[in-house]
């Protein structure tokens, strides 16, 4: 039964993560000089600090050496730590996303290869490399098409004997500059796969993204005849479990309690401004405009947190939609839509409570708006994902992307 009532557990992950961000992350991440929305540096000893509060492996099961959590406490961890900086949020999450392959996908060999690596090692983060240059093909008049509009996967991976040989090039990737190991969508003779390639892999390399429209950190990979072993093939050679778009829209909506994070940050900023802020004799909260517009932003909060939690609650029960206790919708991409548009409205109400402040470059609320931004405009943007969502209304499945032809 879908309830709102956090367990204890859930209370006390929560409420450690709230504390680490008010104490830690907080103080450095809001300083002067970081405020500036393209000269971020990524907070690495913060990274590493959250890593060893068992955030990074905060998926895994106890057996596995993790917390077992599921994805609603996965979501609330990503929310509480994006209040405090979406950039450490957007790498735990991604790696979080990506824990799984180890028990779900994984064979007992590549386990036992990768999973110590992993457990041992703060600084071990996961990377997916599956965008292709020049993939950002909008859905727009293809809405409703037979024909896909993703391009064939160009990144190849040849057999020769007991070893992969890849070439290719992946672009955006998020966590590609502190990834260890990356999960790679290939062509190979038999249809898409999914390589494992390890970080130190000889032929691989990373050149960090510029620019600052993304959280986290990313990059490009590039493949330069890369070997790997024929084991770390992921699942079936030709069968990536990451193939096609059955499961897209309803899976763990982390990204979503990111954005959730931003427009929350900007909310308390706005709050507690408008009880210190003093004017015609009484704080600003009490005057009538500036509290329909906190109550607003509340509304849009609260609003936002009951779709990603009931996306989260689904994507671990998946049964919920087989027995129609759920609607057989992709609710991560309805979490997706309302509140990227909802969190970019509120961060701007919030900022007009401050007034003329509230775009000084020194105070964060400007910081707060361009994070919101950001995540309106990632992946395949909001537009996409509302036509996808509509495609699923009508019961239209688009078929995967076709592999390129090897060339050797």
């Amino acid at each position: 039964m879908f309830n709102l009532h956090l367990s204890s557990e859930q209370l006390e992950i929560r409420d450690t993560v709230r504390d680490f961000v008010a104490r830690e992350v907080k103080p450095v991440a809001l300083a002067p000089e970081r405020l500036e929305a393209f000269d971020k540096p990524l907070l690495a000893k913060l990274l590493d600090q959250a890593s060893q509060l068992g955030l990074r492996t905060l998926a895994l099961s106890e057996a596995a050496g993790g917390a077992g959590a599921d994805s609603l406490t996965a979501c609330i961890v990503t929310e509480e730590l994006a209040v405090g900086d979406p950039d450490i949020a957007a790498v735990l999450a991604h790696t979080a996303m990506l824990g799984g392959l180890f028990e779900r996908l994984m064979t007992p060999l590549q386990r036992e290869r990768f999973l110590p690596q992993f457990l041992g090692d703060d600084g071990f983060h996961l990377a997916f490399a599956e965008r292709e240059p020049g993939s950002e093909t909008a859905l727009g008049v293809n809405y409703h098409r037979a024909s896909a509009i993703e391009p064939g996967i160009g990144t190849v991976a040849e057999r020769r004997g007991a070893e992969w040989f890849i070439h290719g090039k992946k672009h955006c990737v998020a966590n590609a500059p502190l990834a260890r190991l990356f999960a790679v969508q290939v062509a190979t003779s038999n249809g898409i796969s999914t390589a494992l390639v390890p970080r130190d892999t000889g032929g691989l390399s990373v050149r960090p993204q510029e620019g600052r429209w993304f959280h986290g950190t990313c990059g490009e990979v590039v493949f330069e005849n890369c070997r790997v072993p024929a084991e770390n093939i992921l699942g079936v050679e030709g069968q990536s479990p990451f193939a096609g778009d059955a499961a897209k829209g309803r899976g763990a909506p982390l990204m979503q309690a990111l954005n959730l994070g931003i427009g929350r940050a900007a909310y308390e900023a706005a709050l507690d401004y408008s009880r210190l802020r003093v004017q015609g004799g009484r704080p600003i909260v009490q005057h009538q405009a500036i509290g329909a517009k906190l109550a607003g932003i509340a509304i849009k909060l609260e609003v936002a947190r009951a779709a990603i939690w009931r996306a989260a609650w689904a994507s671990d029960h998946p049964d919920a939609v087989a027995d129609r206790s759920l609607p057989d919708l992709p609710l991560q991409t309805i979490a997706e839509v309302y509140t990227a548009e909802a969190m970019l409205e509120a961060v701007k109400d919030a900022a007009e409570c401050f007034g003329a402040m509230g775009v000084m470059r020194d105070m964060p609320l400007q910081k707060y708006v361009h994070d919101a931004r950001v995540c309106l405009h990632s992946g395949d943007g909001v537009s996409d994902a509302r036509l996808r969502l509509a495609e699923a209304l009508a019961g239209f499945r688009r078929p995967a992307a076709a592999p390129a032809r090897a060339t050797a």
